[in-house]
């Protein structure tokens, strides 16, 4: 792999003593150093393939610094959550809290409500002061506090004159790719006017598609809460003969949720992602392997993301796309699709199916974390704390081989992470369903 930029932006000089080393006194097993760095692959004959080239990729460690750039008692920090909801927001928030007022003393801490959004003037938000009372039990519960919307602004000066006239030095971004770019903007801005504003992001997408990012919050719970649909599919579709439960799952352009909830619960026949292809008609199309599929079983279960399939509903109603207000495509339903294509299929072979068609992905995406994505979320809001007391910028944090590292924006909202085809991943979902490595004819 070619030499990446991992190169993280810093406000200036630290000199200020952090006051975590009062509390700490063991500083060798608390605190980083500036030159640790999380190796990005760390399978030995590529290491050194890496090293002989001089292209070894690694990562700016995460965590506290002994010495730190903003003084805690001049920070006014501001919080700020955008897009979709995703289940965790309300921990990253509660856990940035906590940590900026019990360990650095920060009591200047305002939400944005609504996204972006909250930032112009004209719209008359008011800011909501957060606390370790306003956010004690806020885990508890899913959505996000602040409220969210897509989108927001193009001029994004109008935004950093919004920060600067409340004195923001501190800005946490929560949100997906689309928030991140709007975050590295607001971050080059404030850069070209000589405004020290750290600009954090934490990376929130269900979908789990942030590149340089192993795994983003509320993923786990996402897939966990879709398994209990997939089990109940598979209920409805054993329960009459010719049963077909469809199960549409969160996943525009990368099928992680529809592929983890598929390894665990084992009960899925086929699973149908973006970054795989499929032909409906045909000898090897999906409508004939399901077929033979119910004449060996009288039953399947289908999950499908919902950026599958896309180009053949395209291809079908040739319209124009549309685009919703964070720039995204807004994809046709593709569970109504496969649902009308199946019916239509044995229809006309005179068969009889029993097709039950379920959509949970706003129950999924709007539940509370789970225990670990809770416990993720607490680390994530942590880690934040300490690289904008850093004087850290345009960054997020991210995990990498098990570790808190820091990403640069621009590097991680460069491509988009999704399933390799050809990975060991997608290998075990074919061996799980049984569906044939490809519906291409």
């Amino acid at each position: 792999m070619k030499k990446m930029d991992t190169t993280i932006k810093n406000l200036g000089e630290k000199t200020i003593p952090s006051p975590l080393q009062a509390r700490f006194p063991l500083t060798s097993s608390v605190f980083v150093h500036g030159k640790m760095r999380i190796l990005y692959n760390v399978l030995k004959r590529d290491v050194v393939a890496e090293i002989e080239a001089g292209e070894i990729n690694s990562f700016e460690k995460g965590g506290p610094r002994k010495l730190i750039y903003h003084d805690p008692s001049k920070v006014k920090a501001a919080v700020v959550t955008c897009g979709g909801l995703c289940p965790g927001i309300n921990d990253v928030i509660r856990a940035i809290v906590m940590e900026s007022f019990y360990s650095y003393g920060i009591n200047n801490i305002i939400g944005i409500p609504y996204g972006y959004n909250g930032l112009l003037p004209q719209n008359q938000y008011t800011v909501i002061p957060l606390d370790p009372k306003r956010v004690d039990n806020i885990h508890n519960a899913g959505g996000t506090i602040l409220g969210s919307s897509r989108g927001g602004t193009d001029d994004i000066n109008a935004l950093v004159d919004a920060l600067e006239r409340m004195n923001i030095n501190i800005l946490y971004t929560i949100g997906g790719d689309g928030t991140q770019r709007g975050a590295h903007k607001i971050a080059e801005i404030a850069r070209e006017r000589g405004y020290k504003l750290s600009v954090i992001g934490i990376p929130k997408t269900i979908d789990n598609d942030i590149s340089f990012v192993e795994r983003t919050f509320g993923f786990e719970t996402a897939f966990s809460e879709a398994v209990k649909v997939v089990q109940r599919a598979h209920v409805e579709a054993k329960g009459v003969p010719n049963g077909i439960g469809l199960v549409k799952l969160m996943g525009r352009h990368s099928g992680f949720i529809a592929a983890h909830a598929t390894l665990a619960c084992n009960d899925v026949n086929f699973t149908l992602i973006p970054e795989v292809p499929f032909d409906l008609e045909g000898e090897k199309g999906f409508l004939k392997v399901l077929e033979a599929r119910l004449e060996r079983s009288d039953h399947a279960v289908i999950v499908v993301a919902e950026g599958a399939g896309q180009d053949l509903i395209q291809a079908e109603s040739k319209g124009e796309s549309s685009f919703d207000a964070s720039g995204n495509i807004k994809f046709n339903d593709i569970g109504l699709f496969l649902k009308q294509k199946i019916e239509n299929y044995f229809h006309s072979k005179s068969k009889v199916v029993n097709l039950k068609y379920i959509d949970p992905s706003y129950i999924v995406r709007s539940a509370p974390a789970n225990e670990n994505d809770s416990l993720f979320c607490a680390v994530l809001g942590q880690y934040a704390v300490h690289a904008a007391m850093a004087g850290k910028t345009d960054m997020i944090v991210g995990q990498w081989n098990g570790m808190i590292t820091h990403i640069p924006i621009e590097l991680a909202v460069s491509r988009r992470k999704q399933i390799d085809p050809d990975s060991r991943l997608w290998y075990d979902v074919l061996a799980a369903t049984g569906q044939p490595i490809s519906m291409k004819n």
